[in-house]
């Protein structure tokens, strides 16, 4: 049995009755496939708006979308698409089974895009689709949308924080993570105390509840305590343990840029001392062992952080804070001044510090988050706006559940 090509399209398009292929157009010259798909004379619709079936046609308007390719042919999808009259809207633009309202694409290129944009970049899909990259961007952040409206926070109980660069010039996004779930849920632009409560709002716009968030993980961003101090009394402050040991590896970088300017054994060993030992390459090895034996300052500072990463070790808060009470009089009294600034840093946060040994909570997933984000950035060259940098976190970190055709 055979069939013709107008009822093969109309299958592989989903097409249900009263729409039908009109017309096939193919040009092999100008590699496009054209499918113009019609109605049935007398047909009637549903309203766009309220739903009300059996509505007349008023009148119609000429559409076309850009479909999946056929081949390596462009193809198009043209319709003159009804616009219904009802009793309570007026008149309304039906809505067609192949493509969703006010989008250029059909629902299967749509869902494409997407697919390739978790991937590839967003120039790189536009070449690939022979798209203009601002048609892409509104598809990405149409889905991104609608999916985000149907997240459920509720459950959301510890947070992580960081601020991540959108480009040169002091340009920041804050990043929100659930750590328990290990997903972005929250992005918006800066770093100020504003951030938290852009969150706050988002949160409960989403079944959350800030008197529900037990945890946040931070940095020592004045900020970024005060927002969480005002916007979520609830919630125990644990500064990241990845940040506190940045500060301490600047304070030893610090030491050893100091000793470098008269000391010549010091050049090139930079990584050597903002690396754990067992971390140190063979050759970087070879390099640290004879300046063991020189009372160096900048090994003095190297041994004192080392100190501090057993802090993290700990199990019990008591022990872990009187070993943390003998670091800091050790750091105090090394005489090396960003050392002892370092120390008296965490001192001045000395709650957020030891709270680890209770909540045992980091940004380690937001600082491979962050990773993924950077990325992303560089991939791409960085990004026009901060709308399509937000957008590509939500579709490469938020483990967003999208409404996408197959």
């Amino acid at each position: 049995m055979s069939i013709s090509q107008e009822a093969l399209f109309k299958i592989a398009l989903n097409l249900e009755d009263p729409w039908y292929i009109k017309t096939i157009d193919f040009s092999a010259e100008g590699k496009q496939l054209d499918i113009h798909v019609d109605f049935e004379p007398g047909s009637k619709f549903p309203c766009a708006k309220c739903g009300n079936p059996g509505c007349s046609v008023h009148d119609t308007i000429e559409r076309t979308w850009r479909h999946l390719n056929f081949f390596q042919f462009k193809t198009y999808i043209h319709c003159r698409v009804p616009r219904t009259i009802c009793e309570d809207c007026g008149v309304k633009q039906s809505k067609v089974p192949w493509a969703r309202k006010g989008s250029g694409f059909t629902l299967l290129m749509d869902s494409l895009i997407v697919l390739m944009a978790q991937y590839m970049t967003v120039t790189a899909i536009a070449e690939m689709i022979d798209e203009h990259d601002t048609r892409i961007w509104r598809v990405l952040q149409h889905y991104v949308a609608e999916a985000r409206s149907n997240e459920d926070f509720s459950m959301v109980k510890s947070i992580g924080v960081d601020e991540t660069s959108r480009a040169k010039g002091h340009k920041y996004v804050s990043v929100f993570i659930d750590l328990d779930e290990s997903r972005v849920i929250h992005v918006c632009e800066g770093k100020d105390a504003s951030t938290i409560g852009s969150f706050k709002d988002d949160l409960e716009q989403h079944n959350g509840s800030s008197e529900n968030i037990e945890n946040f993980c931070c940095d020592m961003s004045p900020a970024f305590i005060s927002g969480i101090e005002n916007s979520f009394p609830n919630a125990s402050i644990t500064f990241d343990k990845f940040h506190v040991m940045k500060l301490m590896n600047e304070a030893v970088d610090k030491v050893r840029r100091e000793e470098q300017s008269h000391n010549a054994l010091l050049k090139r060993t930079r990584y050597i001392w903002l690396k754990n030992p067992e971390n140190l390459t063979a050759n970087q090895n070879k390099m640290l062992t004879p300046l063991k034996s020189i009372r160096l300052k900048t090994m003095r500072a190297y041994n004192i952080k080392l100190a501090l990463r057993d802090f993290w070790s700990y199990e019990y808060r008591k022990s872990a804070e009187d070993y943390l009470k003998r670091w800091y009089y050790w750091a105090t009294h090394s005489r090396l001044d960003p050392v002892i600034e370092c120390a008296k840093m965490i001192k001045n946060h000395w709650n957020g510090v030891t709270n680890y040994i209770k909540t045992k909570i980091d940004n380690g997933i937001l600082e491979g988050t962050n990773s993924l984000i950077q990325a992303a950035k560089d991939s791409a060259r960085g990004f026009r706006s901060t709308k399509n940098f937000i957008t590509i976190i939500y579709i490469r970190t938020g483990k967003l559940k999208f409404n996408l055709p197959t």
